[in-house]
């Protein structure tokens, strides 16, 4: 959390403070946000928390066959794959084109540069997430519905 009055000392918090500050953490829980930043009458107020991307194959999702295909990827490597697929924008990514749809993709899924890997809502318009390359998807690192940022991992494709 961060308190900066535009080029003024640092004051102290009063309870309004307080109380603005505990409802922007309400927020991000909320929301699955990540950070909220306000301007109000020359107080700013930034209000954020660390994530972590962790490495996961939704269990629905899984097969012998896909899952003795592909070794799944350190944390610490996903960031530096080179079959990364990250997420070009803020929103909530999807699997399918509606509920209870077949997937676009599965782990061990076959795609051509240009099909659709996921779909992800972005203020009330539905994304197309196409493959830049050709490969095997081996990893699908979010769940259907799950809120994604920028640069976010989606899928590992080999």
């Amino acid at each position: 959390m961060a308190r900066q009055p535009d080029d003024k000392p640092a004051a102290k918090f009063n309870s309004d403070d307080s109380a603005l500050i505990r409802e922007l953490a309400l927020l991000l829980d909320e929301t699955s946000l990540t950070e909220i930043e306000i301007e109000r009458a020359g107080l700013r107020v930034r209000v954020a928390r660390n994530i972590s991307i962790a490495a996961s194959m939704p269990a629905n999702f899984q097969s012998a066959a896909a899952a003795s295909a592909a070794a799944p990827v350190d944390i610490a490597d996903v960031a530096k794959h080179p079959g990364l697929v990250p997420s070009p924008m803020v929103g909530t990514a999807y699997w399918a084109s509606e509920p209870g749809a077949k997937p676009f993709i599965e782990v061990g899924t076959k795609v051509t540069v240009g099909q659709t890997l996921l779909i992800i809502e972005a203020m009330k318009t539905m994304n197309q997430i196409p493959s830049p390359r050709e490969g095997t998807v081996t990893q699908i690192l979010v769940e259907d519905g799950q809120p994604v940022e920028f640069g976010e991992p989606l899928v590992i494709i080999e």
